[in-house]
């Protein structure tokens, strides 16, 4: 039997958030944030800080938009997200654009996070959150610049220079194939995560590669800006001809904007940046095609060209697939020369048919291609066919 207080029991009402959030006020702290990123204007950046660790990364980014040169500043909000918090934090999107005055063409733009205290007069949080966070707007940065290259990078002096030097060579080199007067912008983070964040990528997508090519809007508008980021865990143990090997590697895809072509083949567009990146390089064929060679000897030489799918990051005998493309790419221009393979590989980019481009300037088929293809395999394995 109960006993006790004969009250009539009364449900506690649920406490309320701190106050409602305020988007019109968020609306025009973004406008203020935009005019002290455009001015370059680290104080002023930094007044808008709800803390000092954003006050720091706010202020570092307006001392960036200097550093790199940074034009066509946009910050316009977009519409809240997620769940007030109950100290009255939340949450926006918000869309970020910016240009690299000097080497890129078009304007990049990248829908960001930003996170604002409950009145919305102050950023408690700027990218992050899933969203992108660009590697000017991460921290400070060291910039390196030359007539056609331009490296920002989260690390210190050293690394610095040594990627400036690696970007110098690489598009001296890109040059002398190619033509022209080719240009690269190559952003180093500080991580792994740091890179993920720049792409808006997944947590683990590139942990693997030493470099990635990409337009770091994530968009294949025709004038989206590409450029080469590093991943430092991977990238910065590398020797310096293989450092060069992978920065002459990837600036081939940026100056050739081969990450907005779409249905041309990766055994081309990987191997081709392969033939360009190891055209000077003296190595023996062991080294450049030794896994290609190691897997041929264990499994028998593979029955056709490597498919989409084998230059995932994640895909089993990754290098060895890079090797095999750049021998099917040697096996055309020793056949037509170097001339008629940047032909084909210009063709192929910009929309042409494989097996007409192939037979118009090597004069074989896919077929007979690939026929030779694995006669060299063949060969540079030590096995018979």
């Amino acid at each position: 039997m109960a006993t006790g207080c004969s009250e009539p029991y009364v449900a506690p009402r649920p406490s309320a958030p701190a106050t409602t959030r305020d988007e019109s006020a968020a609306a025009s702290t973004l406008v203020a944030l935009e005019r002290a990123l455009s001015a370059g204007d680290a104080d002023g950046a930094g007044s808008l800080a709800a803390d000092d660790r954003v006050r720091r990364q706010l202020a570092a980014a307006a001392t960036n938009v200097r550093r790199v040169r940074l034009v066509d500043i946009r910050l316009r909000y977009l519409a809240s997200t997620g769940a007030q918090r109950g100290d009255g934090e939340w949450t926006a999107s918000a869309e970020l654009s910016w240009r690299y005055a000097g080497y890129d063409d078009g304007v990049a733009r990248r829908e960001v996070e930003v996170a604002f205290t409950a009145d919305g007069e102050s950023v408690a949080r700027l990218g992050g959150g899933g969203a992108a966070t660009p590697i000017w707007a991460a921290g400070p940065v060291a910039v390196a610049r030359g007539p056609r290259y331009l490296v920002v990078s989260r690390g210190g002096a050293a690394r610095t220079e040594r990627l400036a030097r690696l970007a110098r060579a690489a598009v001296d080199s890109v040059g002398a194939t190619l033509g022209g007067a080719p240009s690269v912008v190559l952003e180093a983070p500080r991580s792994a995560a740091e890179l993920h964040r720049a792409l808006a990528a997944g947590a683990h997508q590139y942990d693997a590669v030493a470099a990635v090519t990409a337009p770091v809007d994530g968009s294949v508008a025709d004038d989206a800006p590409v450029h080469v980021l590093i991943n430092p865990g991977e990238f910065d143990p590398l020797d310096r001809v293989a450092a060069q090997v992978v920065v002459t590697h990837e600036t081939v895809h940026a100056v050739t904007r081969a990450p907005l072509a779409v249905g041309a083949p990766l055994w081309l567009v990987e191997g081709f940046a392969d033939y360009v990146a190891l055209r000077e390089v003296d190595l023996p064929t062991t080294r450049t095609a030794g896994q290609i060679s190691a897997q041929a000897r264990r499994n028998g030489v593979p029955d056709r060209l490597p498919e989409q799918a084998a230059f995932n990051t994640s895909a089993e005998h990754l290098g060895a697939q890079y090797e095999a493309a750049w021998l099917a790419c040697v096996v055309i221009a020793d056949r037509a020369g170097e001339a008629a393979l940047i032909a084909l590989y210009d063709d192929v980019l910009t929309g042409a048919d494989l097996d007409a481009a192939l037979r118009r300037r090597a004069g074989w088929t896919v077929e007979e291609l690939t026929r030779e293809w694995r006669a060299r395999i063949a060969t540079v394995a030590g096995l018979s066919q």
